[in-house]
């Protein structure tokens, strides 16, 4: 069984998110892997995007990878999940994009981030040890 902190969230495609066939548009894939690492973060305690007010830190996405393997449709239920890989030098997510009703597989996904302190714009070559606490935790089923 695997033990990695992740994280699904479901939804329906919107009709905003499609092109005129109606299939998702490449570019909103990133939006979903977005929505399913901010909720394995809440679901850690974490709140990556409101730490620079005490921190002094951001997390910017470095690295995105995307392989499409099925289409997504206007209206499809969908479930996306991520999987964190990697937290001690960098974020490392994997991201699974599945139609609910069938449980095809329609889009794989990787993203990464790195630390950075914004008041000189230097990369941490760590990250900072609230969030590798946090994400170390033990994961909820």
């Amino acid at each position: 069984m695997d033990k990695r902190r992740s994280a699904v969230v479901r939804f329906t495609v919107p009709f905003c998110d499609a092109d005129p066939m109606q299939v998702v548009w490449h570019g909103n894939y990133l939006k979903y892997f977005d929505a399913a690492r901010d909720r394995l973060f809440c679901d850690a305690g974490l709140d990556i995007y409101r730490s620079f007010a005490t921190t002094g830190m951001a997390f910017p996405i470095t690295r995105t990878q995307t392989k499409h393997i099925r289409p997504l449709r206007v209206r499809d239920e969908v479930e996306c999940k991520a999987i964190l890989v990697e937290c001690e030098c960098r974020l490392v997510f994997d991201f699974e994009l599945r139609n609910a009703a069938t449980g095809e597989m329609c889009v794989k996904g990787r993203t990464e981030q790195a630390a950075v302190r914004l008041e000189d714009w230097s990369l941490e070559l760590r990250m900072p040890e609230f969030i590798r606490k946090a994400l170390a935790g033990t994961p909820k089923p």
